[in-house]
């Protein structure tokens, strides 16, 4: 059982918002001390587009580049949306590449976010809630193009005992 029902959605949001913020700041501090490489900060860019484009509809961010412990597997964005833990996978692309940003999110991927979502919700104990995967698609250029996809995947073996 998580802490949901013994302290309320509110509590929870706070705690993992703090946690988050100072996930951040650790790696934003971590960043400037090293170079970052260009499709990096391509990435970066399209998480920062993304988190406003999210916060926009209304939804809290609790966490950004959540990592797993193994140090395989990353969730771009970990948001609060009513009840609803929302966990986004932002693919971003320069507007000079031909593909479908969306397109890189395979099952091999989807297996790896749902394996690290699942250990996310076990340290910020949150199991039960009920729980939703998104990818958000952006081609950078002039204009920038934006896909957002509500409830691309699902990973059915990994959080087996969240509601859905």
């Amino acid at each position: 059982m998580g802490l949901g029902p013994l302290f309320g959605v509110n509590f929870i949001r706070k705690i993992l918002i703090g946690a988050g913020r100072w996930l951040d700041r650790r790696r934003q501090s971590a960043r400037r001390r090293q170079g970052f490489a260009a499709h990096l900060q391509l990435a970066e860019e399209g998480e920062d587009w993304a988190q406003r484009f999210i916060q926009e509809m209304g939804w809290t961010v609790v966490a950004r580049n959540y990592r797993r412990k193994g140090g395989r597997g990353e969730i771009d964005l970990v948001a609060v949306e009513g009840e609803t833990l929302v966990f986004v996978e932002v693919k971003t692309r320069s507007g000079a590449e031909t593909s479908s940003p969306e397109r890189a999110v395979d099952r091999a991927k989807e297996k790896l976010l749902g394996r690290t979502a699942e250990e996310y919700m076990r340290i910020a104990s949150v199991e039960g809630m009920s729980v939703r995967f998104d990818v958000i698609s952006l081609v950078m250029g002039e204009q920038t193009k934006v896909e957002y996809f509500r409830d691309a995947f699902y990973p059915v073996r990994a959080l087996a005992q969240a509601k859905m």
